[in-house]
């Protein structure tokens, strides 16, 4: 660790020179990377310099040892700089670990309606409004791309896009199955019902960088708009359904007016599925070396139990239960993202380790 860490020290003084130098920005698009890349070096390199100033106080209380008088407090330097390198060096793990290209990222977020027939599209809503809360409160943008309404209300399967710093980040472990328990609405008899619903979190993908999609791969289909928005949506060909032949990934849009607001955004949605197989790929077999079950991209998993008569959450994969049903559905899910994020980081940790 610590010689990838002179590197890096290394690393930043040789950007700190180059991007001094007067032609620095005659390519901008080198100077945005050296200037981010420098951003994000300071803080580990100046979190280094803290260790190694840790370790020659030590150094220097250790030279002390030998004057009687001196003894007792050099004796409490080393303890003090020794406790203060552990904590140090804890933090320097962390900033090493490897950080995830899309953590950044804008995201599609699915929810499709599974076992439970109306009661499921009923949560799939409640799901749906969870999420936009939580959005809210992280001051992100919901743009609503494609829903399926059922006869009752909710969502036979809904699309948004959230747009936000961090986004990814932030929502990456809610995919999987999301099991409901509660006495329906149109329950006579007073029984809890089970349902569930899927969910999937997809990270917005650069179609120029990171999916190389072939035109003649796609099949392009037109039709006329169903459900509201007057007459006009009903008289024109404007909805899209894209269909990807080689994986038969079918993505629909009729959102806008525009046939060709929505071919694009069918096109954004397609990207992001296409990226989501090769990033759950990925995900399953980095989980199977761990034997874990967060990020494993596994949509068939049952990931979380929101039991309503009990007023609480569990999410199973980390053994986490929130006694704060209302609130959670309302978006408070800081506590629980956070708790999903740093089980993450413990066991990159525990590979770093091993």
């Amino acid at each position: 660790m610590l010689d990838k860490l002179d590197q890096l020290s290394n690393r930043l003084v040789e950007l700190d020179e180059l991007l001094m130098h007067p032609d620095a920005t005659s390519n901008m698009d080198s100077y945005r990377k050296m200037t981010r890349e420098h951003a994000e070096l300071g803080p580990l390199v100046a979190l280094y310099h803290r260790y190694q100033e840790a370790g020659n106080d030590i150094a220097t209380a250790q030279e002390m040892l030998g004057d009687p008088d001196m003894k007792d407090f050099a004796q409490e330097e080393i303890e003090a700089g020794k406790v203060t390198m552990v904590q140090l060096e804890r933090e320097l793990q962390t900033m090493l670990l490897p950080k995830d290209a899309n953590d950044e990222r804008n995201i599609f977020l699915e929810i499709r309606a599974g076992t439970g027939g109306d009661e499921s599209a009923l949560f799939a809503g409640d799901l749906l409004r969870m999420y936009t809360r939580f959005a809210e409160r992280n001051r992100w943008q919901v743009e609503l791309v494609s829903a399926s309404d059922s006869d009752l209300g909710g969502y036979r399967e809904v699309i948004v896009r959230l747009v936000g710093n961090g986004a990814y980040s932030k929502l990456k472990f809610e995919s999987g199955g999301h099991r409901v328990q509660r006495v329906p609405a149109t329950e006579t008899q007073g029984r809890i019902h089970t349902s569930a619903c899927t969910v999937a979190v997809m990270p917005e993908a650069d179609e120029v960088e990171d999916v190389n999609i072939n035109p003649a791969d796609l099949r392009i289909d037109t039709y006329r708009a169903s459900g509201a928005g007057g007459q006009h949506i009903n008289k024109t060909d404007s909805a899209v359904r894209i269909t990807h032949l080689p994986t038969g990934i079918v993505v629909e849009c009729q959102d806008d007016r525009s046939q060709h607001k929505n071919k694009a955004q069918a096109m954004k949605v397609l990207a992001a599925r296409i990226k989501d197989v090769q990033l759950r790929e990925q995900q399953s077999k980095e989980a199977a070396t761990r034997k874990s079950l967060i990020g494993s991209g596994d949509r068939s998993e049952r990931i979380r139990t929101y039991n309503y008569p009990q007023g609480r959450m569990t999410d199973h994969r980390i053994n986490l239960t929130l006694y704060k049903l209302d609130f959670i559905m309302d978006g408070d899910l800081t506590e629980l993202t956070n708790a999903l994020a740093a089980e993450h980081q413990a066991e990159l940790l525990a590979a770093l380790g091993d």
